[in-house]
């Protein structure tokens, strides 16, 4: 059993929802990811989306498209990547790690190499944002077969007999995006999403995580309401934005928006 269904059934079983948060590698400088992953585990999370440093991320808004070019300012490469979470896995083995990104660097490294060499970083998911269904007939087994989860995103203009087929590939939880458009984009619509995933819940077993337009912990706990795992990225991305040369500031801006989500969620 993956560290990803261990996590979500253990949350079932408490009657929790898990709390999701993405970072991006290397930002604002590779020194302070490995830290910030062991506070964001410390502060209550419960599974980490790490962000691949990519120069054309196409779903992402301003904020994360900034921390990224910060990342790559630093050169920081996917096999980086991959170390930091080597060497999170030194001290923690239990928290589940999902590289979120974009094909290019994995298909550059090669697809077996990749599935190889982050099956023994300890990585535990890959959601790939470009990875249609159609192209993950080679990919998804692949990645399977190294013990790493297939994780896609499904959003709201994406038809049922759609969302069955991206579903048939995917394993460990589906990433539903609560809107149409970037991710930090503002409206939440949490009937809208109690609507959309109770269609979804047809077609898949799997755990739904929902991201986009989550900001503080009123709207993560509303969104817990309805979802298995709430997705949080540009909130906690912009406290690094603010604070570029002040790391400890931004360390402990992102920890306290956490604490807050996290305590109204199981409020």
């Amino acid at each position: 059993m993956s560290r990803i269904q261990q996590c979500f059934d253990a949350l079932r079983a408490s009657g929790r929802k898990a709390l999701i948060p993405y970072i991006t590698a290397g930002d604002p400088n590779p020194e302070m990811t490995l830290p910030l992953m062991h506070e964001l585990v410390e502060a209550g999370v419960d599974v980490i989306e790490l962000g691949i440093p990519f120069s054309d991320p196409m779903a992402d808004g301003p904020v994360i498209q900034l921390a990224m070019e910060r990342a790559l300012a630093h050169n920081v490469s996917l096999r980086q990547v991959l170390d930091m979470v080597a060497a999170f896995r030194t001290t923690n083995q239990t928290t589940p790690v999902v590289l979120m990104g974009y094909l290019n660097p994995m298909e550059r490294m090669g697809y077996e190499t990749f599935a190889k060499a982050a099956a023994e970083a300890g990585i535990d998911g890959v959601l790939t944002v470009d990875l249609p269904p159609e192209e993950a007939e080679e990919v998804a087994p692949l990645f399977r077969e190294h013990g790493l989860d297939c994780i896609f995103l499904l959003a709201p203009t994406t038809t049922l007999a759609r969302a069955r087929k991206i579903c048939e590939h995917a394993s460990g939880y589906v990433y539903y995006v609560s809107l149409k458009g970037v991710t930090g984009s503002a409206a939440l619509n949490v009937t809208e999403v109690a609507d959309k995933l109770a269609q979804l819940r047809t077609v898949t077993d799997l755990p739904i995580g929902v991201g986009f337009g989550i900001r503080d912990g009123a709207s993560a706990a509303a969104v817990a309401g309805v979802a298995d795992g709430v997705v949080v990225g540009s909130v906690l991305v912009n406290h690094i934005a603010n604070h570029v040369g002040e790391p400890e500031r931004a360390r402990a801006g992102i920890t306290a928006v956490i604490r807050e989500m996290r305590a109204a969620m199981d409020r």
